[in-house]
């Protein structure tokens, strides 16, 4: 498919502003052609820029050769490998922005990548599911978790993960570790979670609450395990045994689990890295009775080729039903891996099925 632009709609073309910027992340989605040499280029193309009322733009470049054009010599548009180039560009600035000590800004990453600011976020996001303003954080808040169980300063553990504001790192670490800095450098010690073990269709479900929300929701054969499990979780906070009013909510869960329904409500205390909740907030989405595969995830958070990044953020969620992992399958339908075991992953599925058509 070709389509010509005249002088007087140049700027109103995208395609023609990245010709014009030679923005590299455009190269592979078309090339342009000069009708005046025969010759078709990549957008990203050194060479000096033709007339805007001499130009075609193409598709491909089988379009541009079977319309009777030749490929640049300079910039070998049909040589290119655009997307390799672009993953390797992103593992760069990854690695420049897990180095740095301080949060390289978009204008300073754009520069080092040699593209516009716009065309880096756009290019950064489809690869990694995240703006690079995002990734950084994600990353420091990494740092922060780790410098903050090696060092013994708070303000120390901080100053090493990249925070410059203590506003900004106690609003990011309470929204992030679920408590402030202090207790969880302890452990989460003085804590409170309150928890009760219950039994449904599934075995033994334990399901353990913050002051923010409902923490954790896990299955298992063995009651004395699932508590196990809590204690590693949170090592130091007071593990709470629920009164009636706690096991009354406790019993609703469960009561979700048998009867699924589109929504969970019930505040959670959902802890992970920005790109975790990215996904898990993503699968809150999928309704009971239906499945995704892990590259449909991928691509409903905007990142397609981050889909190990996607199965691993799935095999972390310890809110099970609450936010349903278990309806995550293979691109060819067939169950996969399931935190709490694939017969329970099948039986949820089944359960949502039969309520799914009983409404």
């Amino acid at each position: 498919m070709t389509t010509a632009i005249s002088k007087n709609t140049t700027s109103f073309d995208s395609r023609w502003q990245s010709v014009l910027t030679r923005d590299r992340t455009a190269d592979g989605s078309f090339v342009y052609a000069v009708k005046t040499t025969g010759i078709f280029c990549a957008p990203s193309c050194p060479s000096r820029r033709a007339k805007p009322e001499n130009v075609l733009f193409f598709s491909t470049c089988e379009d541009a050769i079977a319309a009777g054009f030749r490929p640049c010599q300079r910039c070998k548009p049909d040589k290119q490998l655009p997307n390799q180039q672009h993953q390797e560009l992103i593992v760069k600035l990854c690695r420049f922005i897990a180095e740095s000590e301080q949060e390289p800004s978009l204008t300073e990453l754009s520069e080092r990548a040699q593209m516009s600011a716009y065309h880096l976020q756009r290019l950064f996001k489809r690869a990694t599911g995240l703006t690079p303003k995002e990734y950084a954080r994600a990353h420091r808040i990494n740092r922060l978790q780790k410098s903050l169980k090696q060092t013994e300063s708070i303000t120390q553990a901080a100053f090493n993960a990249g925070y410059n504001s203590n506003s900004q790192f106690y609003a990011e670490s309470q929204q992030i570790l679920g408590m402030n800095p202090k207790k969880y450098k302890a452990g989460g010690k003085d804590m409170n979670i309150y928890f009760a073990i219950g039994e449904c269709s599934l075995g033994s479900v334990l399901v353990a609450q913050s002051e923010h929300g409902i923490c954790a929701i896990t299955f298992g054969d063995d009651a004395a395990h699932l508590l196990n499990e809590l204690q590693t979780q949170f090592p130091n906070a007071n593990l709470l045994g629920g009164d009636s009013n706690y096991e009354a909510m406790v019993a609703q869960v469960i009561g979700f689990i048998e009867k699924p329904a589109p929504l969970f409500n019930f505040p959670l205390d959902i802890r992970g890295t920005l790109f975790q909740q990215q996904v898990w907030r993503a699968l809150q989405t999928i309704k009971p009775g239906e499945t995704l595969s892990y590259s449909q995830l991928a691509e409903r958070i905007g990142a397609p080729k981050a889909v190990r990044a996607v199965a691993s953020a799935c095999a972390r969620n310890v809110l099970a039903v609450a936010i349903p992992c278990h309806r995550i399958v293979r691109n060819n339908g067939d169950l996969s891996g399931y935190r709490w075991g694939v017969e329970r992953k099948q039986k949820l599925l089944e359960m949502e099925n039969v309520s799914t058509k009983e409404k």
